[in-house]
């Protein structure tokens, strides 16, 4: 079949992963663009703070529920559709989301003006709209993740896979980086629409990109399969005769999740954890540095800084994670956010903070792609999508339990408290990790024979 990925590392073992790195850094300029802007768009239609923030949720919630579809999708018809399609669903919202605070749809009335002074109430049609619009990113967001993770435990050799997924990482982070400002730069120009035109923008250019991926083989096979990756059931070869081969039923994500119930109770315990503790570090440095009653400018440079010591660090953990191994910098970046989250309510003065808040960007940059990198190890070669749908659902579940705890806990018993809580996840995932995960290089679980095809050169 013509384009499709026949010889994988034939151009050297990253050559076809950076088809995937070119369309995932704009996307997540796309994203980057919107995310800072959705609370203000929201008090811009005229619901409270209350309401507001927790519209900022629902990227979460939407990756979360649409996970397991997003993984049924990626096995029947492959990950490259599955990223063209997501790539299409995300352009859809981010444009819905523009549509709506511009005020172009023929519903209610004009909510509020671009100055962002609310109107008298809630123009409920159109902020249902515009939740429905977050939700189609988040929801867009789980297949696009997905898929461009299994796609690349198949397109790159096991001792180059943990660069490719810092790497995969370390595009997300640029991009989540640069988008508000370009965001910010419209908005300049435009009002608060500028940063859904930005994302609308940005998604598109990203969903034309990935028609130039290209199709991975079936595994086992000489020839791609239906979408990318094959068929949706499984090959298994027979003793009798050469090439003999009968189709074995696909496994359910049921089933999966039965078979490696051990390594979804134990390695996956420390995934959740770390997730909650990356979920709620975004809101832990602006949080005290209101509480120290640092000026806005103040808590946004320690916020940057803290993002650019987070960013730099994407491919030394890679490169660390293929020589030294997982557990290396899986304990490492647990270990330094538990003492940099310990830290921050004992700070009192701005270097102090700056300097915990900066440690806290340390310990999860020297994390990126460890999340990927441990499921693709895990992931068994049929039904590897599915495997990784089962992982994204505990990273999710993190990714919306880290705030709530911190949420909980600050009304229960104060900002520090809270902080600590979250101290606390982290040191049970350094735990966990330091348990389950096996010394030394290579892939844990196992899965190196049978996770990714073997070089050809």
């Amino acid at each position: 079949m013509t384009g499709s990925l026949r010889h994988p590392f034939r151009d050297g073992p990253l050559a076809h992963a950076f088809q995937i790195y070119a369309p995932s850094v704009i996307y997540s300029v796309g994203l980057g663009a919107i995310t800072p802007a959705i609370a203000s768009a929201a008090i811009a239609l005229g619901v409270g703070l209350a309401v507001a923030a927790a519209t900022v949720t629902l990227v979460g919630l939407g990756s979360l529920i649409s996970t397991a579809p997003a993984a049924l999708v990626a096995s029947r018809f492959g990950e490259r559709r599955t990223i063209i399609a997501s790539a299409w669903l995300g352009t859809a919202g981010a444009l819905l989301g523009w549509a709506t605070v511009a005020g172009w749809l023929p519903v209610g009335t004009l909510a509020a003006s671009d100055t962002g002074a609310p109107p008298d109430g809630p123009d409920t049609t159109r902020m249902a709209l515009y939740m429905l619009a977050i939700l189609m990113v988040g929801a867009a967001g789980a297949g696009f993740n997905l898929a461009r993770q299994s796609y690349l435990a198949v397109a790159v050799p096991i001792t180059h896979r943990a660069r490719a997924m810092s790497t995969l990482g370390g595009t997300i982070r640029i991009g989540l980086f640069a988008g508000p400002f370009i965001g910010a730069a419209l908005q300049t120009l435009m009002g608060l629409q500028g940063a859904f035109a930005a994302g609308t923008a940005c998604m598109l250019a990203a969903a034309v990109i990935c028609f130039a991926i290209r199709d991975l083989e079936a595994p086992g096979s000489g020839a791609p399969g239906p979408g990318g990756e094959g068929a949706p059931s499984g090959i298994s070869a027979t003793p009798g005769g050469e090439g003999s081969r009968i189709p074995t039923p696909a496994p359910t994500m049921r089933s999966l999740a039965r078979r490696h119930w051990r390594v979804l109770a134990s390695a996956g315990v420390g995934v959740l954890c770390l997730s909650a503790a990356r979920s709620t570090r975004t809101a832990v440095v602006p949080l005290w540095a209101e509480h120290l009653g640092l000026s806005p400018a103040t808590a946004s440079l320690i916020y940057g800084l803290s993002g650019f010591v987070d960013l730099i660090m994407f491919y030394p953990s890679g490169l660390l994670m293929d020589r030294k191994g997982r557990r290396v910098v899986a304990v490492s970046c647990l270990g330094g956010m538990t003492v940099a989250m310990a830290l921050v309510p004992l700070t009192g003065t701005p270097w102090w903070f700056m300097a915990s808040a900066m440690l806290i960007g340390l310990g999860n940059g020297f994390g990126s792609g460890i999340v990927m990198t441990l499921g693709a190890d895990y992931s068994p070669e049929v039904g590897r999508p599915k495997f990784l749908g089962l992982w994204r659902l505990l990273s999710d579940s993190g990714v919306l339990a880290g705030p709530a705890l911190l949420s909980v806990v600050t009304a229960a018993a104060g900002l520090a408290a809270g902080i600590w809580a979250v101290a606390v996840v982290c040191a049970v995932g350094t735990a966990v990790f330091a348990v389950v995960l096996p010394k030394g290089p290579g892939p844990v679980g196992g899965r190196g024979r049978d996770s990714a095809p073997v070089s050809s050169g």
